[in-house]
C-alpha cells in the first residue's frame, strides 16, 4: 500500500478529489488514522469527526485524545460527539445504538459544514466479514456485493486493501494510533468471524484475501448487470401514474420468484412470506415497509410513499344556512373539487332546502356511509358504490361526500344524489348545486 495506489482508488471513486470536500470519520483505530493521513498527505479539503461513546473509561477518552492531537498537529477542524445520558444507552443492541448515534451526528456536521463526502475506514477484510455475516442470512446478491464503495456521497477508498497493509502503512510511516482491545472479544457476531472464522480461512490459502477482492469485484459486476435487467423488467411492468408507483400484479406474477423479490425489495418488500401474501391477497388489502405502502387493487400494486404530502384537505365547509327568502340559491363547486382523468366531472343536482340540516359540507368517506343514490332502489353503502362504479383505490380518497349537519350522505361527488332530499314538484325552496365541465 503506497500513496499513489491510495489515489488511484480514491480517484476512481470521485473525479477530480481535489476540488471537494470531505467529513473523515475516524476513531483512533490503525485504519481510520491511517486514513486519515492519507487525506492529510494529499492537501484535501478535510475535516474529522470523531465519537466518544463513554463505554471504556479512559481508553475511550485516550482514542479521542489521539485523534485531536493530529487535528491540531495538522490544522484540521475537528468535530466531537461525546455521548452523554440524554442519549438512552440500551442495556442490549448496542452496536445498533452507536451506529445511529455516528452517522446522526456525520450527518448533521456534513450539513452544517457543507462538506460533500463523508468518509469511512472500511477495508477488505471487513468487506469478508460482511460477506460472511451477509451469506448466512440468505441476503442474495446485493447482500454477497459486501459494502458498497460509493453510496449516496459516502465513500471507502480503503475497501481494496487488507487490515495487513493498512498496519505495514501505519508503521512505516510512524502513525500513531489506538487499538480497540474490546474487538479481540468474540462477544458479537462481526468479532466472531473476525477473531475464529476468517483466521482459519486466510489459513487455507495465502491467497484468500486477493482471491476474494477478485471476487467481490465479479459480484459487484454482477449485481450491476443484474440491477440494469431487473430495472427494464420493472419499466414494462410498470403501469402510468404521475403520483404513484403501479405496477401490474398479473405481469409482476408470471416473472420468477427471483426477480418477484428484487423488484419488491427496492420497496422495502423482502421477506418471501409477505411477498406470497402480496400475490394472494383481497382487492384493497395492505401491506407496510419502513417507506411505503403497497396496496393491491384488482390486477395492480399501488406503493405509496410514506413521505408523500397529502395536500387535499379533509372537510369544506360549502354552506352554512339557507336563505329561505329565496326561491333557489345556486352553489358551483368548479373551483372547489378536484376534476379527476376518466371521470366525468358535470353534474346538476337541485334539493329541496326544507329537507336539508345545515351547514352542509363536503368530507372523505367514512366507515358505515351509506345513502339512497337515485335511479336505485333501497339504499347502498358507499364502499359498494365504489366497487360497483370500478372506482381505482388511488382514486377513492379524492373523492367527496355531501352531507349535512346530521352527518347524513346527501350526494357522492359527482356521481349519484340521494333521492331522499331530491326537490320535487312541492318543493319551494331549491338548492342548487353542480358543476360545469371544463373545458
Amino acid at each position: 500500500m503506497e500513496k499513489f495506489s491510495f489515489k488511484n482508488q480514491l480517484e476512481n471513486l470521485v473525479r477530480n478529489p481535489e476540488t471537494h470536500s470531505y467529513l473523515l470519520a475516524v476513531s483512533g483505530g490503525a485504519d481510520s488514522m491511517v486514513l486519515a493521513s492519507l487525506f492529510k498527505g494529499l492537501a484535501l479539503d478535510v475535516q474529522i469527526a470523531h465519537i466518544n461513546y463513554k463505554l471504556r473509561g479512559e481508553d475511550s477518552d485516550l482514542d479521542q485524545k489521539t485523534v485531536q492531537d493530529f487535528c491540531e498537529k495538522n490544522h484540521i477542524q475537528f468535530h466531537l460527539y461525546e455521548v452523554s445520558e440524554k442519549d438512552n444507552r440500551p442495556e442490549n443492541s448496542i452496536q445498533l445504538w452507536a451506529r445511529e448515534i455516528r452517522y446522526r451526528f456525520f450527518r448533521e456536521v456534513r450539513e452544517q459544514e457543507n462538506l460533500e463526502f463523508l468518509v469511512t475506514a472500511h477495508h477488505l477484510n471487513d468487506q469478508l466479514e460482511t460477506f460472511i455475516i451477509n451469506l448466512s442470512k440468505a441476503s442474495g446478491i446485493t447482500g454477497l456485493s459486501g459494502i458498497p464503495a460509493n453510496k449516496n456521497n459516502m465513500i471507502r477508498p480503503l475497501l481494496n486493501f487488507s487490515k495487513k497493509e493498512i498496519y505495514e502503512y501505519a508503521e512505516k510511516n510512524k502513525i500513531d494510533f489506538r487499538e480497540d482491545l474490546s474487538n479481540k472479544k468474540s462477544d458479537y457476531l462481526r468479532n466472531k468471524i473476525r477473531n475464529e472464522i476468517v483466521p482459519k480461512l486466510l489459513e487455507t490459502n495465502e491467497h484468500f484475501l486477493e482471491n476474494f477482492k477478485k471476487s467481490s469485484s465479479y459480484l459487484n459486476q454482477t449485481r450491476n448487470f443484474v440491477e440494469k435487467q431487473i430495472g427494464e423488467i420493472e419499466n414494462k411492468l410498470t403501469v402510468f401514474n404521475p403520483d404513484h408507483k403501479i405496477l401490474s400484479k398479473e405481469k409482476l406474477g408470471q416473472e420468477s420468484a427471483f426477480v418477484q423479490f428484487e423488484i419488491l425489495k427496492k420497496y422495502g418488500f423482502d421477506k418471501e412470506e409477505e411477498i406470497s401474501k402480496i400475490f394472494t391477497a383481497e382487492n384493497g388489502s395492505s401491506f407496510f415497509s419502513k417507506d411505503y405502502q403497497l396496496i393491491t387493487s384488482r390486477n395492480e400494486l399501488i406503493f405509496i410513499s410514506k413521505n408523500q404530502k397529502q395536500e387535499t384537505e379533509d372537510e369544506i365547509i360549502l354552506i352554512e344556512n339557507f336563505d329561505f327568502s329565496q326561491i333557489q340559491m345556486d352553489i358551483s363547486l368548479e373551483n372547489t373539487i378536484e376534476n379527476m382523468d376518466g371521470i366525468n366531472n358535470c353534474f346538476e343536482w337541485n334539493f329541496d332546502a326544507a329537507k336539508l340540516q345545515f351547514p352542509l359540507r363536503l368530507r372523505k368517506q367514512q366507515d358505515g356511509d351509506e345513502f339512497y343514490p337515485v335511479g336505485f332502489s333501497g339504499k347502498k353503502k358507499v364502499s359498494k358504490f365504489f366497487r360497483d362504479e370500478k372506482l381505482s383505490i388511488l382514486a377513492r380518497p379524492k373523492i367527496w361526500i355531501l352531507c349535512d349537519s346530521c352527518n347524513s350522505v346527501l350526494g357522492i361527488v359527482p356521481f349519484r344524489q340521494d333521492r331522499r332530499y331530491a326537490s320535487d314538484e312541492k318543493t319551494q325552496s331549491i338548492l342548487k348545486i353542480f358543476n360545469e365541465k371544463k373545458k
